[in-house]
This record gives structure tokens, C-alpha cells and sequence, in this order.
């Protein structure tokens, strides 16, 4: 596959607004909830770019291989805590909305370990890798360590 075009050339402006909005997330959540989310949002997606990116990004801050294989299978594996779970069990909901929208149970779960603004932000959260997973699928973007190789 080719890159089809750079988005951050090509529409600038669009890009600094999402980068700005990026940033707002990345200070008020959680860094490891960060990583989890995006990377876990990514391979639903099937976004090969952030996939590379933020597995590389999660391993560099110390996450364990581990944990990143596991994503693929989270709910079958005691490897993270009851909020990682109640954050990945939003990211695969809200990620894959369907007819129903978001249960009952996956919210309430949710607020069980996350406050409010917390809840706000990591929401917003998943809709901005959404947003990155659908500009890197659509734009073929290339992984960072493919131009390495």
C-alpha cells in the first residue's frame, strides 16, 4: 500500500485544531489509560499507523509487551486494573456504536471508576483516536516504523 496523501500538508489548519484538541486529552488523562485506549481503539480500526504509534509510544513509557499483545484480548485476561477495564470496555462500545448506542452497563461501570470531567475527557478521548484512525485508514498513512525498516 501507498500513502495517499498527507493530511498535515495538505489541510494544515484542520490538522493544528485536532492537534490542539489532542493535547487538551493527553493532559487530563491518564497516561496509562491514554495509551490503552488509542492503541486498543486502533487495532479495532484496523489503523495500521496508530497502531505502530501508539504501541511504540506505550512501550517507551514503560508499558509491558504484555499488556499490548493482550489488548487484543482483554476482557480473557487478568492483566489490568477494574478502570482499564471499565476504559476499554468504553473504548470497544463507543468505538463500535451500534443501534443501542452505549449499555447501561458499560457506563455504569465506567462512572464506577472515573469521575464526571474524568468521564468527559476520556470520552473525548476515544473520539479523537476515531478521528486519527479514520484519517490514517483512509489516507493510508504509512507507519513510522515501516520508514525506518
Amino acid at each position: 500500500m501507498s500513502q495517499r496523501l498527507a493530511p498535515g500538508k495538505v489541510a494544515p489548519e484542520m490538522y493544528k485544531a485536532a492537534l490542539a484538541l489532542e493535547n487538551v486529552l493527553h493532559d487530563n488523562v491518564d497516561h496509562v489509560i491514554y495509551e490503552l485506549v488509542k492503541l486498543r481503539a486502533s487495532m479495532i480500526n484496523g489503523c495500521a499507523y496508530c497502531v505502530d504509534m501508539h504501541s511504540t509510544d506505550a512501550m517507551h513509557a514503560g508499558e509491558t509487551t504484555a499488556r499490548l499483545f493482550g489488548l487484543a484480548a482483554w476482557r480473557e485476561t487478568p492483566l489490568y486494573t477494574a478502570r482499564e477495564r471499565a476504559a476499554l470496555a468504553l473504548t470497544d462500545v463507543v468505538t463500535q456504536l451500534g443501534d443501542d448506542g452505549v449499555p447501561d452497563e458499560v457506563w455504569d461501570a465506567a462512572r464506577a471508576e472515573f469521575d464526571e470531567r474524568e468521564l468527559a475527557h476520556l470520552v473525548g478521548l476515544i473520539g479523537m483516536i476515531n478521528y486519527w484512525n479514520r484519517l490514517g485508514v483512509t489516507f493510508q498513512l504509512t507507519p513510522r516504523s515501516a520508514t525506518r525498516a
